[in-house]
């Protein structure tokens, strides 16, 4: 709960406050002070803005009376039909209060909606267009159909860049008096991946342990593996020796608390630093792959690493 008010403290208020996603801002600033809007989708990975942009262009419309003009529905909580038949139907038949003519409706993760909840989601967007705007936010439009695609303007949101990240600490950094190393800034942006929420979470778990954070306290709150650490079992296992390689991950996996789809993860990445043959690293890739899908499905993932292993091994020896 309290990383929840942390990340919420540091929602963008304006449009020039979000960070990122500067060609979208512009086309959808310009959209909101014409008072045209269509219906929005929001497209993209997690903590890349698009909840965010959503209330900068609800506070944009309606200035203080904001609330009285806006509903908001995670779609993963309330994704039946009757949530879109009731809940959703008696706010948009209603006028808004203002000088704006419509209210917005922001359905949030409207990728887990139902097939039947959103053809009838369909239904709605057209009947009250005149009254009420849709936003719509999810991770992956394509689980979104056809017919809502068609009614909305799609943006598509992408990951946050180093510099992008490095803007939104800074300012943390500044308002709060902590201290981060630039080594522990590289750090917070591998361990978010482009994710602003997360880097937001992961700076309160070390901030609340000490007010200088460095590259030491990043790696003790992040349950990732280190690079280093993958990269020796990757050696010994293209030199040969599957029993040092073996007895590496083992310990990785159980000292540092790391589960079978992180290591998989940190693998993949760490393939393509190998002083192999280009084919080579394409087909370690593929058998990555393939592991990663095993564990997912429910296979034992210390079998499948050791499996996984065992392919770099004969793959060091020319087979």
């Amino acid at each position: 709960m309290a990383s929840e008010i942390w990340t919420e403290k540091y929602r963008p208020t304006i449009f020039s406050e979000l960070i990122g996603q500067e060609e979208i801002v512009k086309k959808v600033q310009s959209l909101t002070n014409s008072l045209n809007i269509p219906h929005l989708l929001f497209a993209g990975p997690a903590g890349t803005g698009k909840s965010s942009l959503a209330l900068i262009i609800v506070k944009e419309l309606f200035g203080k009376n904001w609330k009285e003009n806006y509903l908001e529905l995670n779609a993963s909580d309330e994704r039946g039909i009757n949530i879109v038949r009731e809940k959703v139907k008696n706010f948009a038949r209603t006028k808004s209060l203002g000088n704006v003519p419509f209210k917005i409706i922001f359905l949030d993760e409207a990728d887990a909606l139902t097939p039947e909840a959103q053809q009838a989601l369909r239904r709605t967007m057209e009947n009250y267009s005149a009254t009420c705007r849709f936003i719509l936010s999810c991770n992956y439009s394509s689980k979104i159909i056809d017919p809502i695609q068609s009614r909305c303007a799609i943006f598509r949101f992408k990951l946050l860049e180093n510099k992008d990240i490095k803007k939104i600490l800074d300012k943390i950094s500044g308002m709060e008096k902590i201290s981060i190393t630039p080594e522990a800034e590289e750090l917070l942006y591998e361990g978010s991946e482009g994710d602003c929420r997360r880097v937001i979470n992961l700076l309160q778990s070390t901030s609340s342990i000490s007010p200088l954070i460095n590259a030491e306290l990043i790696s003790t709150i992040i349950s990732s593996a280190k690079p280093k650490d993958i990269r020796v079992v990757l050696d010994y296992a293209l030199s040969g020796d599957f029993q040092k390689s073996r007895e590496k991950l083992l310990d990785v996996m159980l000292k540092e608390s790391i589960s079978g789809q992180d290591v998989i993860k940190a693998i993949q990445k760490e393939i393509w630093n190998l002083p192999v043959e280009p084919e080579l690293k394409v087909k370690l890739t593929e058998k990555t792959g393939e592991t990663e899908f095993h564990i997912v499905e429910g296979s034992d993932p210390f079998i499948q690493l050791q499996s996984l292993v065992a392919s770099f091994v004969l793959a060091g020896l020319g087979k």
